[in-house]
């Protein structure tokens, strides 16, 4: 990011299946090498998985995970007078969902299973059941804030 000028966020074109900019950005940030249609063959059988495993309707099924996953404040270190204090912040939208979809990402691919689709369906399923291991990660991030509450008014 530029000192002089703000960036700008480009516009991400919806994905063909659904039509949906979430699933899209999705897809984005879970490519590897460039190999952007791998990436959405993956979370099209993921999504179809889904539809199998659950009765809901595969989107609602995403959208519901992905809201669970999102943090509301995270802690970011602050140096006063020689002491570092985990100060904690509230998180802007953008932010929010880019951690959201990168802690279900890493924690479909540190699953154990066969292929990326199943380990996918699957982080997603436990994410919309308010379990698994990138929802485990906001709480932890929840507890870690509450925790340091008392440090907010360093907060700048």
């Amino acid at each position: 990011m530029g000192r002089k000028n703000k960036t700008i966020d480009r516009p991400v074109a919806p994905d063909a299946r659904y039509h949906s900019v979430v699933i899209s950005k999705f897809v984005r940030r879970m490519m590897l090498s460039g190999q952007k249609a791998t990436s959405t063959r993956i979370m099209y059988d993921a999504l179809d998985k889904i539809k199998g495993k659950t009765d809901k309707e595969p989107l609602e099924v995403f959208l519901k995970a992905l809201d669970n996953v999102k943090p509301m404040v995270e802690v970011k270190s602050r140096r006063v007078g020689g002491a570092t204090y985990q100060v904690p912040i509230e998180i802007r939208e953008s932010r929010r969902e880019a951690l959201g979809m990168r802690w279900i990402i890493n924690a479909a691919r540190s699953r154990s299973g066969h292929e990326m689709a199943e380990r996918l369906a699957a982080e997603l399923v436990d994410a919309f059941n308010n379990t698994g291991s990138a929802y485990k990660k906001k709480e932890d991030t929840h507890k870690m804030a509450d925790a340091n509450k008392a440090f907010a008014h360093y907060r700048w």
